[in-house]
């Protein structure tokens, strides 16, 4: 193990990993979901002080902060370690004692994870600071709202969640990775995600003489189909750009022409620079569309999260964090994603990196997918990852 580091810290963590997979349980048994995590913040906010820790609830009343240092004083240097709080609109389908107990919404993205995580290595990074072993300042961000666009992150940096921050670190669950191993990349590891909403409307009529009214679902089909591939011709191929449809609604009856549709879909992007490009060139090509068809065309373009891009220095930092107390064979590397992730707005601000935690059981057949209703996590992975954070937050000084 590094000179830098504790002998001892996996063994500290494992102290707490009764009491962080009991936790886990509870919170996953009483799903919130983004800006109402009341409970869940207060019982991360009551272990906290029960450490001896001052957390600082946000001002939108969920989500908090806290500082540990040396003596219990916030010096320079600040590395944060950051996890999310809420839940998902979505039914827990399991069939386990901590199946949640609030109808329609689950932990089927792991958040409760990431909080417990991040709550066992600042519990013990609390440990080492009581006894001289921490020299800088470490700052746990429980965030709320990350499934709600464009994500608590935001509330967090508006709240002065960054100030003095130099490097920022996450991880999220990935169901492909096998539990006790960790995936890293460097450079862009998910995507840019927003949503368009595009409303089309025209006179009307009968659809037996389409050529003296405007046909309005035939341009909401060409706009299904054109919009994509006009896209994918006016932007790099490289960016990663992807538009596709989820909802389409037009009409009531087979023989008329209707006044009104929506088409209603993401924008994905693997580019920054694409991405803030992005709906201005929607927004020109819908238009051009829609007057070759003779309707009006609306764009409502809701600007969710940019791309993560993990920094260079922040990813080399969790891998010999990971080499140091999981091991060699504990690093993999790790695809690009298109799924969003609010991290991306605190990268904006600071350098840092968003690591895949295994979950995955290793007998398990298959894996449970993220954002499904069956979801669920190995708990062996949450001292994994406590370790991994305390580990880097503590290499990081060096």
């Amino acid at each position: 193990m590094n000179e830098q580091l504790p002998e001892d810290l996996r063994t500290l963590v494992k102290t707490y990993a009764d009491e962080l997979v009991a936790m886990r349980r509870d919170i996953h048994a009483h799903p919130e979901l983004g800006r109402a995590e009341i409970r869940t913040t207060r019982i991360v906010r009551e272990r906290l002080e029960a450490a001896g820790l001052q957390p600082r609830i946000l001002p939108g009343g969920t989500g908090l902060t806290c500082d540990i240092g040396p003596d219990g004083e916030v010096t320079g240097r600040i590395l944060a370690l950051r996890a999310d709080l809420d839940a998902l609109p979505i039914p827990d389908e399991k069939n386990v004692p901590y199946r949640s107990t609030v109808p329609g919404v689950a932990h089927a993205c792991g958040h409760d994870v990431h909080t417990v995580v991040v709550l066992g290595a600042g519990l013990v990074l609390a440990d080492l600071a009581r006894e001289g072993r921490l020299n800088r300042t470490v700052r746990l961000i429980f965030q709320p709202a990350e499934e709600v666009m464009p994500g608590g992150a935001l509330d967090v940096i508006g709240a002065g969640g960054l100030k003095g921050v130099e490097r920022i670190l996450a991880l999220h669950c990935d169901p492909k990775v096998e539990a006790g191993r960790v995936a890293l990349r460097t450079g862009p590891i998910t995507a840019a995600c927003d949503r368009v909403l595009i409303r089309l409307a025209g006179p009307g009529g009968p659809t037996a003489r389409p050529h003296l009214t405007a046909d309005l679902v035939y341009a909401l089909s060409k706009l299904v189909t054109e919009l994509p591939a006009v896209l994918s011709r006016r932007v790099d191929p490289r960016a990663g750009l992807s538009m596709v449809w989820g909802r389409i609604v037009a009409g009531s009856a087979a023989n008329a022409i209707p006044q009104i549709g929506e088409i209603e879909g993401t924008l994905r992007c693997l580019d920054p620079a694409a991405w803030h490009q992005a709906p201005e060139l929607v927004e020109e090509l819908v238009q051009t569309v829609a007057r070759m068809y003779g309707v009006k065309a609306e764009v409502q373009y809701e600007r969710g999260v940019p791309p993560v891009v993990n920094d260079a220095d922040s990813t080399a930092l969790l891998r010999s964090a990971a080499l140091n107390v999981l091991g060699p064979e504990s690093v993999m590397s790790t695809e690009q994603s298109l799924g969003g992730e609010d991290f991306a707005w605190y990268l904006e601000s600071v350098p840092g990196a968003l690591a895949r935690l295994g979950v995955r059981s290793p007998d398990e057949v298959g894996s449970r997918d993220l954002h499904q209703g069956t979801f669920d996590v190995d708990e062996t992975a949450i001292p994994v990852g406590a370790s991994l954070l305390a580990a880097a937050a503590l290499l990081a000084f060096e």
